[in-house]
């Protein structure tokens, strides 16, 4: 009987053990991935902010420029694409609002990112766009991939259409999550200007006629949880510039806004109770199962071996019994 028994302890000694590598080099590359279906949003401020007066075309100091950010998944899209690519992929539909503090809006940006669920990798397909422009992709934006490494990114700016290096400059911890810092800094070059003005009648078009362009650099900073690749929190110190033609009135420059850009506290504390809830399902995959399985098949094993070696002891001898006395 214990022979059988240690030799069920043996099996699932060895199916633990076994699972332990596949939970974490297997199913979590194939598990973890973004929904399709994700919503969310962000407000950002700057206080005392610069801003441009369109209607006097000077700069002023205001108390705050609010900046909403929402990032919507649009599921068709994904089925659609999946079909076409052969593997999990997200659309993200995308718009960065701007209001002045009088609520009137500033700019607004729309976008399409296209990625792989599991990797966050760029996928290029139709609809990918910028404003209207069409675009193609290299390197991250939003989110970085699960189990973040202390390295350097490829990062894409939406403003200038481009990919630059995002530096790992560290890790923290931040409102008591442990997370890699990195920083990105994009400097002074000239984009385009949005398709939507804030002043009805005029377009990029007819700002271009008046040989004006527009210009923009920020340092970009983010403080990512490194198992789920989320954003706990970022900022940036954003600046833009129109320069030159008739449009200034002679003048060289004209700053179109400047400021730092801070999350609103109470997105603060509901990301970073989102990251949290997050993080302990990736721990499980990744550390908490695969860790438990193999010290369960460990001590399986070693329990097995036990009863085996109990199985094959000699029994002792019996005792020989007295004979009896006879007169």
């Amino acid at each position: 009987m214990r022979r059988k028994t240690s030799l069920v302890l043996l099996a699932l000694a060895v199916f633990f053990a076994a699972l332990s590598p596949l939970l974490r080099w297997y199913a979590f590359p194939r598990l973890a991935k973004i929904p399709a279906n994700q919503y969310q949003d962000m407000v950002l401020e700057a206080k005392d902010a610069t801003l441009l007066d369109y209607g006097s075309m000077t700069a002023k100091k205001v108390p705050k420029v609010t900046i909403v950010q929402t990032l919507k998944g649009d599921v068709a899209a994904s089925e659609k694409i999946e079909k076409t690519v052969g593997k999990d992929v997200v659309v993200w539909d995308g718009l960065s609002y701007v209001q002045g503090p009088d609520g009137k809006m500033v700019s607004e940006i729309p976008e399409r990112y296209i990625f792989d669920a599991h990797t966050q990798a760029p996928v290029h397909a139709p609809g990918e766009m910028v404003d209207g422009d069409p675009v193609k992709r290299t390197g991250i934006e939003f989110k970085w991939p699960f189990l973040t490494e202390k390295r350097d990114y490829e990062y894409f700016d939406a403003q200038t259409r481009t990919t630059n290096p995002i530096h790992y400059k560290g890790t923290q911890t931040f409102r008591g999550v442990k997370v890699y810092y990195f920083e990105q800094t994009v400097p002074w070059t000239k984009v385009p200007f949005p398709k939507t003005m804030p002043v009805k009648g005029i377009t990029p078009e007819t700002v271009a006629k008046t040989g004006t362009t527009r210009w923009y650099t920020t340092v970009r900073k983010f403080w990512v949880e490194p198992l789920t690749g989320a954003p706990v929190y970022g900022e940036e110190i954003h600046k833009e510039e129109l320069r030159g033609g008739t449009l200034l009135g002679g003048r060289e420059k004209v700053t179109a806004f400047a400021g730092h850009v801070k999350m609103r506290e109470d997105y603060i504390e509901h990301t970073v109770d989102l990251v949290k809830s997050n993080r302990l399902l990736v721990l499980l995959m990744t550390s908490y199962l695969p860790w438990g399985f193999l010290t369960l098949g460990v001590l399986l094993l070693v329990l097995a071996l036990w009863l085996e070696a109990r199985s094959r002891r000699p029994a002792p001898a019996k005792a020989e019994q007295p004979q009896p006395v006879t007169a």
